[in-house]
């Protein structure tokens, strides 16, 4: 999101810069260690820190603009058909590459996210993309689950796969990151067939 000062006279140059802070974050958050702070930022981006602040008024700021940018609106090759294993299996296997090719922006914004004031929908872990993308590989079964089933189906998956899960897996579980690739998509697939068979989740 963009500040005041950025949408006011020379915009095109403001959003290089902020593009090139942006940049410069998330080259330090892949070189792992200690989330960058906008002093840290600014330093490898050869900006000064008064400049980025003006652009980043704070580290979680600063960290949610380095968080990658997913605009998808399917993660479902466009080839495929009605399957609903086939198309949930591409979504999940793709939104887990996705998480893993991004693990540092991914582990930070899960940290950020536990902070007690962080306010829900603040940060893009908390926004839902992955049910929705998961709605829609799961669509073709609206039909026999109706819209709601396929949803709450979306919510089971999701809690089973993406950066919380990746995280215990390896972190905890000691799994590398194909088993846990392979783990997940399991779970995903284990999921779908117990709701062919028995009915989608319960709602509230």
């Amino acid at each position: 999101m963009s500040t005041p000062y950025e949408r006011s006279g020379r915009t095109s140059q403001k959003l290089r810069t902020r593009n090139e802070l942006t940049a410069a974050a998330r080259t330090l958050l892949a070189q792992g260690g200690a989330a960058p702070t906008v002093e840290q930022t600014a330093a490898a981006a050869s900006i000064s820190r008064t400049t980025a602040y003006r652009y980043f008024p704070n580290q979680k700021a600063l960290l949610v603009a380095a968080h990658p940018e997913i605009d998808a609106a399917s993660f479902v090759p466009l080839d495929a058909g009605d399957d609903p294993e086939e198309r949930l299996l591409a979504a999940v296997s793709a939104f887990i590459h996705m998480i893993i090719d991004t693990e540092p922006q991914q582990r930070t914004m899960l940290r950020l996210s536990l902070e007690p004031d962080t306010t829900p929908n603040e940060l893009p872990l908390r926004k839902g993309r992955a049910i929705g993308w998961f709605e829609d590989a799961l669509s073709p079964l609206e039909p026999q689950l109706t819209a709601s089933g396929v949803h709450r189906l979306a919510v089971a998956i999701r809690s089973a796969v993406g950066i919380e899960s990746l995280v215990w897996l390896i972190d905890v579980a000691g799994l590398t990151r194909d088993n846990a690739t392979k783990t997940m998509e399991w779970s995903a697939l284990a999921l779908l067939r117990h709701a062919l068979a028995n009915g989608p989740p319960i709602s509230d």
